[in-house]
């Protein structure tokens, strides 16, 4: 199964580095571009559905291809600014076109009838369930190539074409057993060579064309007009929806906006749940077994989505993944789980894919994630930190969630001396990870102020006790002999996990222990400056083989260096890691700190809404230092008290505990 599909980059592989991958959202599914122009990966009917465009995975698993005749390398591609629209421009022999591709936002559709899926407040759009490919001739003449060939369920079930209507414009691929029906739409004229549909045209300056996959009942454009004023009216969603953001005037502004982009992207619209990224199995260590499905959404991520998306001024999304966690926190009684399906889904067992190869040969290839029912004690810190931020964003507790509320403290303080997995996942034996005995504090800590606000005197003193119980323990059997904490209590092994500590409050910034925590991480568990989560030669994970450096913990070393005062040590390594980024401003879950390699699934939230944190933590570390050098008077007339200087707004910047 080693057919090429689209453009073979340095090194002989068939497959393009995961960084050159664009991604597009509509907010139900996703889809990855390849620079040749190739769809790669796209899962329908939502976003975790089996996949119709595989090839990301193995190359005979189906791809989309739109593209000029014997080339595959663009000229230049960016997002239409603002949008998740992907522009790629093509230099040919003979002339230039630009090729732009979308998944179409519409208004709502659900007028005569509820939404059986959709469970937040409806707004003014929804999926159209159509991907978009529009293509413009700006000079000469470019022979352009259509190539779909889509295959059903992760590559298995190759699905046959038929066209449904008079002439050449509509086709429909279909396969026995499967309820999917994929539409094709478009001006050009489409034939059939086996389950390939095929269409070849030259276009001339000023020429235009367009096609339209589409997979539901929602229509797709019929001409080349209708289908640009969707298109226009689908950047518009997105210009509105980044107008709501709150983002500095600072040359990192760019940075910010993507990554709140590429997070409403990954948002799931019918609950509000947040993926962790829109693929599976792509590898964290080249050619090895350290592949995962990450199409879910774990608890964990609440805290620090709420984090970015308040910080962002975000705060209907915010609202929207609140409510999400709240609903499976509660249809879950108290036995919560650390990750669900975008639905709420429980049970996400896990399976392999035997028939397919992998991104580059890594083996196995992953549908589930055997992870959802592992004992992780962060995760009622991660829910109670959430519904602390709620709170005091919107200055009230919901009166339904408090029952839930005191079930995940009970749950904490019941549990917290026990071992579990830890932030990581590991597959290994199950140990005291200090990481989780800080979140299991959390819990407690917040779980008191919040008892405060509703004058629960009894539950508040109670849950104190408990917080300060953790907390001793911690200070006690979590540092080793130079006060710095560790990974687990039987080790002096470091982890990256523990740079959370200043960032939820667990010390005050300038304590000597959570300065040389911080420090002891920067030196020893970084390469060439980028953060490991561990040595793997000192965990017990339960796999073989390395792993790169995990972009998120890199950002967290950032925010935390910028909490415990080291401002200009904080300022280089953003630097540094912001240069890692994508052609198009995305970042996998890990970097090759040698290569600079991105590794692991794509886009991936969580590295997304560590930058968001990291970098506001700069921007805000500098301010207080240019106002802090500045003359009183100076400071005086900025702050609105005298003279004609203008007042400006400091960037919100929220940390887990917001009354520090």
């Amino acid at each position: 199964m080693r057919q090429i599909v689209g453009d073979v980059p340095l090194g002989g592989s068939p497959f393009p580095p995961i960084a050159e991958y664009a991604f597009l959202s509509d907010c139900e599914a996703t889809a990855l571009v390849a620079p040749s122009g190739a769809i790669e990966w796209m899962c329908l009917p939502r976003m975790d559905g089996p996949s119709v465009f595989g090839a990301l995975l193995d190359r005979d698993a189906g791809s989309f291809r739109l593209g000029p005749v014997d080339q595959t390398v663009p000229a230049g591609r960016r997002y239409v600014p603002g949008t998740m629209m992907v522009e790629t421009t093509w230099g040919t022999r003979t002339g230039w076109v630009i090729v732009r591709d979308v998944l179409l936002v519409g208004p709502w559709h659900h007028e005569d009838e509820r939404s059986e899926s959709h469970r937040r407040s409806p707004t003014d759009y929804d999926a159209d369930h159509v991907l978009l490919r529009t293509m413009r001739c700006v000079n000469g003449s470019v022979e352009m190539n259509l190539e779909c060939s889509p295959v059903f369920e992760y590559g298995a079930v190759h699905p046959s074409w038929e066209y449904t209507s008079t002439g050449y414009h509509h086709a429909q691929a279909t396969a026995e057993g499967s309820d999917l029906r994929l539409h094709l739409t478009t001006d050009l004229r489409l034939g059939f060579e086996g389950h390939r549909a095929r269409a070849r045209t030259t276009l001339r300056d000023g020429d235009t064309a367009f096609v339209a996959l589409s997979w539901t009942t929602h229509p797709a454009p019929q001409t080349y007009d209708e289908a640009y004023d969707r298109l226009v009216r689908t950047a518009d969603f997105w210009h509105e929806w980044l107008a709501h953001g709150e983002f500095p005037d600072h040359p990192w502004r760019g940075y910010l906006q993507r990554s709140a982009l590429t997070l409403k992207g990954l948002s799931y619209a019918p609950t509000g749940a947040i993926v962790a990224a829109p693929t599976t199995s792509l590898p964290e260590t080249p050619g090895g077994e350290r592949n995962w499905d990450y199409r879910y959404s774990w608890i964990r991520d609440s805290t620090f989505a709420l984090w970015g998306l308040y910080t962002l001024g975000f705060d209907w999304e915010a609202n929207n993944f609140f409510y999400f966690i709240a609903d499976v926190a509660d249809a879950s009684h108290g036995e919560l789980q650390i990750m669900y399906g975008i639905g709420g889904e429980r049970d996400l067992e896990e399976r392999t894919l035997d028939h397919l190869d992998g991104y580059e040969g890594a083996r196995p290839v992953r549908v589930g994630n055997a992870a959802w029912n592992q004992r992780q004690h962060d995760v009622w810190g991660a829910v109670l930190d959430s519904i602390y931020l709620h709170t005091k964003s919107r200055d009230e507790l919901p009166e339904t969630v408090w029952p839930l509320l005191c079930r995940l403290v009970e749950a904490a303080i019941e549990n917290w001396k026990l071992p579990d997995r830890g932030i990581w996942e590991v597959r290994g034996e199950p140990r005291h990870f200090v990481s989780s005995k800080v979140m299991c504090w959390v819990a407690c800590d917040r779980g008191a102020r919040l008892a405060r606000l509703r004058e629960d005197l009894e539950r508040a003193t109670r849950w104190q006790a408990a917080a300060d119980e953790i907390h001793a323990e911690i200070c006690s059997r979590g540092v080793d002999h130079r006060g710095v904490f560790v990974q687990h209590y039987d080790t002096t092994a470091l982890d990256a996990s523990c740079l959370l500590m200043p960032l939820v409050r667990f010390l005050p910034p300038d304590d000597p222990r959570m300065i040389a925590t911080v420090n002891a991480i920067a030196d020893e568990l970084s390469v060439d400056g980028l953060v490991l989560r561990y040595r793997v030669e000192e965990t017990d994970d339960g796999l073989s083989g390395e792993e790169g450096a995990f972009a998120i913990c890199s950002f967290w070393l950032v925010s935390a260096l910028a909490e415990i005062g080291d401002a200009v040590r904080a300022r280089e390594l953003c630097e540094k890691l912001l240069s890692y980024s994508s052609p198009l401003l995305l970042y996998a879950e890990e970097i090759d700190p040698r290569s600079g390699r991105h590794l692991g699934n794509f886009p991936q939230a969580f590295t997304h809404l560590a930058l968001i944190n990291a970098v506001m933590h700069v921007i805000r570390a500098d301010q207080e230092l240019a106002s802090a050098q500045q003359p009183l008077d100076a400071r005086r007339r900025e702050n609105g008290h005298g003279g004609n200087g203008d007042a400006r707004v400091r960037p919100r910047t929220v940390t887990g505990d917001t009354s520090t």
